[in-house]
């Protein structure tokens, strides 16, 4: 399951209640972030520190991505994932030794740019978090990060980037569901 919306959009909190109330039903829950495979910053930025392109196309190891988590718990795979490469706050590698899922378990995911044309066959539920960016940028900003005002140009790469996402691979029409996740104590379906 992907759990995809700008930058701000409630996923992280609602992979990890999801993955809670999948794991209260008896579900074995495999809970990794699209975020534990960053790129660094030599990749993220080679088009610029405030290229659009860039962090919609650089921001993330896709390959990586694919080969130690979405591979190995897709049908057929070894049930052997590594649930992150990279800590974007410390800016280095990291290295876990890869872990084995139950049998049946199910994969939730949280990220942005999820319901990308080399990750959609990997899901198959998705859920597209509808949040516009008069909310999602000034919630962002709460964590200490960035400007909370969306009009700035330090939020530009983020906003245009998101755009450009949107634009070319529609994840509002690619997900399952669509969720209004504007007021995060009252998410609603939208679609």
């Amino acid at each position: 399951m992907a759990i995809d919306g700008v930058d701000g959009a409630g996923k992280t909190h609602f992979a990890d209640a999801l993955a809670a109330e999948l794991t209260g039903r008896g579900a074995a829950v495999v809970r990794a972030s699209a975020d534990g495979f960053l790129a660094p910053p030599r990749t993220r930025h080679r088009r610029g520190r405030d290229s659009a392109e860039g962090f919609y196309r650089d921001s993330f190891d896709y390959g990586r991505m694919v080969r130690l988590l979405l591979d190995p718990l897709s049908p057929g795979g070894n049930r052997e994932y590594v649930r992150e490469v990279y800590d974007v706050r410390r800016e280095r590698e990291v290295r876990c030794p890869p872990a084995l899922a139950e049998p049946d378990a199910v994969l939730v995911v949280d990220g942005i740019f999820t319901h990308r044309n080399e990750l959609i066959r990997f899901w198959d539920y998705s859920v597209w978090l509808e949040v516009p960016f008069s909310v999602s940028i000034p919630r962002g900003a709460g964590r200490g990060y960035g400007s909370p005002d969306p009009e700035s140009p330090k939020n530009r790469r983020y906003i245009e980037g998101q755009r450009l996402y949107m634009e070319e691979c529609r994840p509002r029409e690619r997900a399952s569901i669509v969720i209004d996740n504007a007021d995060l104590e009252k998410p609603m379906v939208l679609a």
